[in-house]
């Protein structure tokens, strides 16, 4: 269902978002709350469309944790499982007498070899397990070099470290109101410079009896500061020459209006340009409310101090 709303036919929309307007072909939100897109690619096959590194580098820390202990102890099973077939016999310093404590003994001379530790006690002497145990000194240089090159990837990778506010309020502004949000560099020690905002509206509208979707940069009080040090309220005037003029909550639902947001600045620390994206859906915006001030001066007076938990609290107004 398209709004009944008509926005200012002198505003002009966008058509460089990257998005069609084709609204029988599209699901939920453009953009998800962590800035990635919300699309999903078939039709060739899986093992064409995915790149194991650029996942791994994109994968949320404990994830990465797991899908390295995991790759470990796979293989050092695949191999103990090796060493099995081969036999017992061909291996010397082996003091287990049951079954499981062979597999057990087997398994740890596994990943010390795959470790290139080598204790020593446990030695093949077989010509088959001393091939399979070379094989797997390769297998475990590749694998350790892998996962350093992985580390690496993951610390040097410029990241913005923003955080947005979960909302954004439709606020009192000068003599109407305005659609607010709030987002704050939340790392010590991590400076951004030439800090550029873009926030774009996406709203469904009804066209020669279609619904299609309509997008439009917001213009906002303020798209560009020099520095991040505090905490940054964006705000887009609601007036004459903004396309949610007059929108009530209800306009909003049946508009299936988006807010997408596009933070761009320069990192002294990675020396690099860094950027991140978010979104708000119209069951995130919130009518008649306040943000709380989130900042207040040390008690000697001679720090102002950031409130982070206090980001996301606003009043009723």
């Amino acid at each position: 269902m398209a709004s009944r709303k008509l926005v200012n036919r002198f505003i002009k929309s966008n058509n460089d978002t990257g998005f069609g307007s084709n609204a029988s072909n599209y699901g939920g939100r453009f953009i998800n709350k962590d800035g990635s897109f919300n699309l999903r690619k078939d039709g060739i096959p899986i093992w064409e469309r995915f790149s194991l590194f650029h996942s791994m580098l994109n994968l949320p820390a404990w994830k990465f944790i797991v899908v390295i202990v995991i790759g470990f102890v796979a293989i050092n099973i695949g191999f103990t499982f090796l060493y099995l077939i081969t036999g017992v016999q061909e291996f010397t310093g082996v003091i287990a007498t049951n079954e499981w404590s062979i597999i057990r003994e087997l398994y740890f001379f596994s990943t010390e070899t795959f470790s290139t530790v080598g204790y020593g006690r446990v030695n093949p002497v077989g010509s088959t397990a001393n091939f399979i145990a070379s094989f797997e000194a390769l297998t475990g240089s590749l694998f350790f070099a892998l996962v350093t090159g992985l580390l690496y990837g993951r610390f040097s990778k410029p990241k913005a470290f923003l955080l947005f506010t979960k909302k954004a309020l439709i606020s009192p502004y000068k003599n109407a109101t305005g659609l607010m949000f709030r987002l704050v560099s939340y790392k010590d020690n991590h400076n951004l410079t030439n800090v550029e905002v873009m926030v774009n509206l996406s709203l469904l509208e009804q066209e020669n009896d279609k619904s299609v979707y309509k997008f439009y940069n917001l213009t906002l009080e303020r798209s560009r500061i020099d520095n991040l040090p505090m905490n940054l309220t964006v705000v887009h005037p609601i007036d004459e020459e903004s396309p949610l003029q007059g929108f009530t909550l209800e306009d909003m639902i049946a508009a299936d209006v988006e807010v997408t947001v596009l933070v761009r600045a320069f990192d002294d620390v990675y020396s690099a340009t860094v950027l991140q994206r978010t979104s708000y859906t119209f069951e995130e915006i919130k009518f008649n409310a306040k943000f709380v001030q989130m900042y207040r001066e040390s008690e000697d007076g001679r720090t102002t101090i950031i409130e982070l938990d206090k980001l996301n609290e606003y009043n009723e107004v």
